[in-house]
């Protein structure tokens, strides 16, 4: 049994760690695996409402109902019986248990570790029960923050909640502009209307160069790649996906197209995440040993390939020309595919690809989000395994962390992961973005957060900090 403490918010703080300490004790019981979650006492929601375990249930339910159309709803299926209810074949969730007034008991369909970090997601966060009829227009939560309005296209505004359990926000208000315009954004920023501010990307040089002492950086949790077909043609050779790796200069067109904005990969794991291996030698720049790789395949003159793009993403464009020349230089003649994000995304589903230029965004921070998605078979497809890798080793050290409780044996086996299908090259491995922001001198208490739900403003204002 893992026991936590729960306070019906989304629960990262900003370094992407899971806020609720975890029990260090397991029991693995017939049904599978039990999460016992406390509720943190005289939690109430912003109408005066207290939290229950009866709103996490409803909330749940509601989020699996097959005629609600919100957030996606995988988080919670590995809760026993949430798949048939949310298909419409059952009329509850059996592994949903509240206890008490004071806690709520999960059933698992099998040992899943990192369950905890599902339930910190966004669509894991609770709403009263019954929730209000206009919730969408007029959300009520536990927060720090309360809702005042939202004008559609232009701006949120919230107050901050004074009965808040950890305490109420140093700031009265915090508003949030819609501004769908880059340059407009950065004129605004400029003009000292706006506190903070993700530098335009076609900016970045220019925002270097002149706002050095305002900007913040931090690799994100995410990563840029090339998935290789691994079922198709050549790239079924582990030998040609190497030479691929080697053909590239990675570090130059980081440099010279996309901004510096990045750390080159040495695996699929961000730096930030426990599991990357910082140290781990790159394939490195090597036209030779490309070449030679090729020749090793029975393709020494060669072979044609196919790497689609989606024409919306500017930056990426112009990363697939320069991949498209350096790998010409070794042979390898690549015709670029243009199609729009969802039918370039649809043709990587189908495996209709030879290669595809992607990237990949945490959806919690954890490695298992860039191991089980994009490398195990079963997520072929619309999985994320994008490049149809298939490794019956990999998939069984896939399984043995998902179902691995010490955290430490954990990290250990993602390194292993990491590291073996590094080797078998199933990607052009390229970067790990990094977030590059701006903010006011006259603000304290921010700090960019590495998973995108980590920033509760709790202890950010404008002006001098009081004393």
């Amino acid at each position: 049994m893992v026991t936590l403490l729960f306070d019906g918010l989304t629960q990262f703080d900003p370094d992407g760690r899971l806020a609720p300490a975890l029990a260090d004790r397991w029991t693995v019981e017939r049904n599978g695996l039990r999460y016992v979650f406390h509720l943190r006492p005289n939690v109430r929601f912003h109408d005066g409402t207290p939290l229950r375990p009866e709103a996490v249930r409803q909330t749940f339910l509601r989020v699996l109902s097959p005629s609600t159309k919100g957030g996606r709803a995988w988080p919670l299926y590995p809760i026993v019986g949430a798949e048939d209810y949310a298909a419409g074949r059952a009329s509850d969730v059996r592994g949903m248990q509240p206890l008490g007034d004071s806690a709520v008991a999960f059933d698992l369909t099998e040992p899943l570790a990192i369950f905890a970090k599902f339930l910190a997601m966004p669509v894991a966060s609770i709403v009263a029960a019954p929730p209000p009829s206009d919730t969408p227009e007029h959300p009520v939560g536990t927060g720090p923050w309360r809702f005042v309005a939202w004008r559609h296209d232009d701006y949120l505004l919230f107050s901050k909640n004074p009965a808040y359990w950890g305490g109420a926000p140093a700031a009265d208000t915090l508003g949030v502009r819609i501004l769908p315009e880059p340059l407009t954004r950065a004129a605004e920023f400029e003009a000292g209307r706006l506190s903070v501010l993700e530098v335009p990307f076609g900016e970045t040089a220019r925002w270097r160069e002149r706002h050095p002492e305002l900007l913040v950086e931090k690799p994100a949790l995410r990563v840029v790649y090339v998935a290789l077909n691994n079922r198709r043609g050549p790239l079924k050779d582990a030998r040609v996906r190497r030479a691929i790796n080697y053909g590239v200069n990675v570090p130059e067109i980081l440099a010279t197209v996309y901004g510096r904005r990045g750390i080159a990969a040495r695996g699929a794991i961000p730096p930030g995440l426990p599991g990357s291996d910082t140290t781990r030698t790159r394939y490195g720049y090597d036209p030779e040993e490309a070449e030679r790789l090729l020749a090793e395949a029975g393709y020494r003159h060669g072979f044609d390939a196919q790497l689609w793009r989606a024409g919306s993403n500017v930056e990426l464009s112009r990363v697939a020309q320069a991949i498209q020349a350096q790998l010409e230089r070794v042979g390898v003649r690549v015709e670029l595919v243009e199609r729009d994000a969802s039918s370039q995304r649809e043709a990587a589903r189908k495996g209709q690809a030879d290669m595809v230029l992607l990237d990949w965004w945490a959806d919690y921070p954890d490695a298992d989000n860039f191991l089980y998605p994009l490398f195990y078979s079963g997520s072929f497809g619309p999985g994320g395994n994008y490049a149809f890798y298939s490794d019956p080793v990999t998939d069984s050290l896939i399984l043995l962390a998902r179902r691995t409780a010490d955290e430490a044996t954990r990290i250990a086996l993602y390194r292993q992961i990491d590291e073996r299908v590094y080797r078998a090259a199933p990607w052009l491995y390229l970067w790990f973005p990094t977030d590059l922001w701006a903010r006011r001198p006259d603000l304290s208490g921010w700090d960019m957060p590495v998973i995108f739900n980590g920033q509760r403003w709790t202890t950010v204002r404008r002006g001098a900090p009081t004393p």
